[in-house]
């Protein structure tokens, strides 16, 4: 399904994101994840790919069994790093073929080392504009395009009204919807919306959330999230059981929960839960939400 018609059929979409398992083992538990998380008929979900294109082939896998074998809408994500020019058609050719009708366009991360030999793309616009010129057969309107939006900023872009210019570039190539990086403070999503809209971009904003489960995971979020702020009342709480695993994780889903509920009574276009390839905490915020969500329009085409 096109995520132009996604977003029609839905006044709010909820979406998960899932990355490509490298075992035997892990691919089970993610099935089993999926199994469970279907219930909750999420308008889509993603699909990750490593640095440079490092899970190119397991990132394609996963895309092809999930539209195969479950009523899943998958998104894959696709990366400019490391791409020429030849790697991208041949990689598009490959979605449209196997009828995959949306991706998400990403800078991506440069790989171990830092160092990327091989790119054709200076920015994430100059891929979405690939994207967009090139003729999915079997849709006229051709690939669907997400991209990427920091709400509390992009670590390699310090200055933000440049930032905001970067983000509205990738709109004007043909972006359909941006999906933002994870954050913990609602207020800089609004504001992160408001310049959105003062800077021209009109598409869906969708919000990512996820939550702490786990003190260690805290720390590794803040990694992998560079700039993502924690706030002093979610930090305050998470201090008060440190020591208490499972207090923890009750203190994380509630947070995602209430950040999910004050996100919908605010009129957001989308949230987008990143699981972490887990079902538990994803669960149990969706089903904390029960009647304020809407169900999907069950049509993977």
């Amino acid at each position: 399904m096109h995520i132009q018609d996604i977003f029609a059929a839905n006044q709010t979409t909820f979406s998960l994101e899932f990355f490509p398992p490298r075992t035997a083992e892990s691919e089970a538990r993610l099935f089993q994840a999926i199994a469970e998380l279907d219930s909750f008929a999420p308008s889509f979900v993603s699909v990750t790919y490593g640095a440079a294109g490092t899970t190119r082939e397991l990132t394609h896998d996963l895309v092809v069994r999930l539209r195969k074998t479950t009523a899943l809408c998958p998104i894959p994500h696709l990366t400019c790093i490391g791409h020429s020019a030849e790697d991208i058609d041949a990689l598009l050719e490959r979605y449209a073929t196997a009828g995959v009708s949306n991706l998400l366009a990403l800078r991506g991360d440069l790989p171990r080392g830092g160092i990327s030999d091989c790119s054709s793309f200076a920015q994430a616009a100059d891929l979405v504009r690939a994207i967009r010129r090139f003729p999915h057969p079997g849709e006229r309107r051709g690939f669907g395009i997400g991209v990427a939006g920091f709400p509390e900023g992009h670590p390699a872009t310090p200055n933000r009204l440049k930032e905001m210019d970067y983000l509205k570039a990738k709109v004007d190539a043909g972006a359909d919807y941006i999906c933002t990086q994870l954050f913990f403070d609602n207020h800089s999503f609004y504001d992160f919306r408001e310049r959105c809209e003062l800077a021209g971009i009109r598409v869906p904003i969708l919000a990512g959330i996820m939550p702490v489960t786990t003190i260690p995971g805290r720390h590794r979020m803040a990694e992998l999230a560079a700039g993502v702020r924690i706030p002093a009342r979610l930090l305050r709480r998470l201090a008060s059981v440190s020591d208490e695993a499972r207090a923890v994780e009750q203190i994380g889903i509630e947070y995602a929960g209430e950040q999910c509920i004050d996100l919908l009574r605010n009129g957001v276009s989308g949230i987008h839960l990143y699981t972490l390839n887990q079902s538990a905490a994803t669960s149990r915020i969706l089903r904390g939400l029960g009647h304020l969500r809407q169900p999907r329009h069950d049509d993977r085409s």
